[in-house]
């Protein structure tokens, strides 16, 4: 399962299938891949907000890491779909959207690359700006560079970074943990514990999140693997990885936040890194949070890269995707994100919480339409040549995904807390915010029972496009390079 050594340094292909005879990579780099994806500075931030917002560091630990185990769960089972169909996610959801309407949850995906791509280069500007002594502006302009570089390179060279960054994220946490059990009482931070529901709840939403956040894309890193490679192996190498990561890093943060007596909010990566001291070992750790952040922010333009070619696609039947046009793509995407963070970068703390976990609104819904389908309605039975054919078996638009997710969305609205909306049932439940649970099981059972009843044709067997010698009637997506 090695790479073939006449694999191209730079992909050649987007959102087209990928043949057996181009597959490769071996299960260990997408654990070290997500690992990486997730032992950096906003993962820090995310655990820390557990603290900053009202929560003790007892409880803090316990519903962040059952919030990483639920969205952990949901995020490996969309990792477990890309061996088996050798496709980008988002491109599948057009089995239960259509392949026009598929746009749909497909735009607002878009966005959240965007957000997240936009918060993680405020973070990488200010570390390189610490590191350059430049400001932050200017960091977050070289980072963007970087990010354009290793967007347009693909898929081997961002599992490549993925590796490295797993590496020196455990040298450089292992260094910090060390750090700061050795300047605080940590046995009397875990006696401290005030339980309530609210900041318990926050504390598993904002995991969650974290976790769930990654479904819509998580398989077009996955989709390389030989196609006989076993799907729970696959979950876990991918749900690991990122479980074991973001756990650490939100425990540092959890740590960091509570030890800080208010220093953290506006100056993350300054004070993470003072817990090292200065000099050599501050610069190494501010290089250290800045290519952490490479994998991830990689991931995000690489996905809405990809995103954008689906919908395109989508609508004009076919996309070939040169060089060039992928290097305009990434470069409007990054250059968008950047704008975001260079106007944003002051007001971060805050605008990221109510980010995150407004985004759940939008992808729980999307989710639970997806794994349901694949793994209880078609049982992986997808006909990959007719996702490319708006006049095949799937059609233009599917009323049915489409209605349970709006449907899903709008079930939500009572129940959601945060700085852009508050729902009216917010208050009588203590403050607490449910919106996310609502939004996956009432979707999911409701698209299971309705698609049990109406479901379209589904092929008996998994169909992929014929890989030689195909017929000039096959719709597949080989010619959408």
């Amino acid at each position: 399962m090695a790479a073939n050594d006449t694999t191209p340094l730079i992909e050649k292909r987007s959102i087209d299938y990928i043949p057996e005879a181009e597959r490769h990579g071996r299960l260990f780099s997408q654990f070290t891949l997500w690992m990486g994806a997730n032992l950096q500075i906003t993962a820090i931030v995310t655990g820390a907000l557990a603290v900053v917002l009202g929560g003790d560091v007892f409880w803090s630990l316990i519903g962040l890491l059952i919030g990483q185990l639920i969205g952990g769960g949901v995020m490996a089972l969309h990792a477990a779909q890309g061996p088996k169909l050798g496709l980008p996610q988002m491109i599948s959801s057009r089995v239960q959207f259509g392949v026009y309407g598929a746009a749909i949850p497909i735009v607002l995906v878009c966005l959240m690359y965007l957000g997240f791509t936009a918060t993680g280069t405020v973070l990488s500007g200010q570390a390189l700006g610490q590191l350059f002594g430049v400001s932050d502006s200017v960091g977050i302009l070289i980072f963007a560079s970087v990010i354009v570089l290793v967007t347009v390179l693909g898929y081997r060279v961002i599992h490549f970074i993925g590796r490295v960054a797993s590496l020196i994220g455990v040298v450089a946490f292992v260094y910090l943990f060390s750090r700061l059990m050795s300047q605080t009482d940590v046995g009397a931070l875990l006696q401290i514990r005030h339980f309530s529901w609210s900041s318990f709840l926050l504390a598993v939403s904002l995991a969650a999140s974290w976790q769930i956040a990654f479904g819509p894309y998580v398989a077009d890193y996955s989709r390389y693997l030989p196609s006989h490679t076993s799907s729970v192996k696959t979950f876990l190498a991918a749900g690991a990885g990122s479980v074991i990561g973001a756990q650490v890093a939100m425990v540092l943060g959890v740590f960091a936040a509570a030890m800080s007596n208010g220093q953290f909010a506006g100056h993350e990566v300054a004070y993470i890194v003072g817990l090292s001291g200065t000099g050599a070992t501050a610069a190494l750790l501010y290089f250290s949070i800045a290519f952490g952040k490479v994998t991830i922010s990689t991931l995000n333009s690489y996905g809405s890269f990809m995103c954008i070619a689906t919908i395109i696609s989508g609508f004009r039947g076919r996309l070939e995707v040169t060089r060039l046009q992928r290097l305009v793509f990434v470069l409007m995407i990054v250059g968008t994100a950047t704008l975001i963070a260079l106007l944003g970068q002051h007001s971060f703390l805050g605008a990221f919480k109510s980010f995150i976990l407004f985004l759940l609104a939008f992808f729980t819904p999307w989710s639970a339409i997806n794994l349901v389908d694949y793994y209880c309605i078609t049982r992986e039975r997808y006909d990959v040549p007719a996702l490319a054919d708006p006049n095949g078996r799937y059609g233009r638009w599917n009323l049915l995904g489409i209605s349970v997710y709006v449907f899903g969305v709008l079930v939500q609205l009572p129940f959601i807390s945060t700085k852009f909306y508050t729902g009216p049932l917010v208050a009588a439940l203590g403050d607490v915010d449910i919106s996310w649970i609502i939004g996956l099981v009432l979707p999911a059972a409701l698209y299971y029972v309705c698609a049990k009843k109406w479901h379209g044709t589904v092929p008996d067997h998994l169909i992929l496009p014929k890989e030689q010698g195909a017929s000039p009637t096959t719709n597949g997506l080989a010619a959408q390079a």
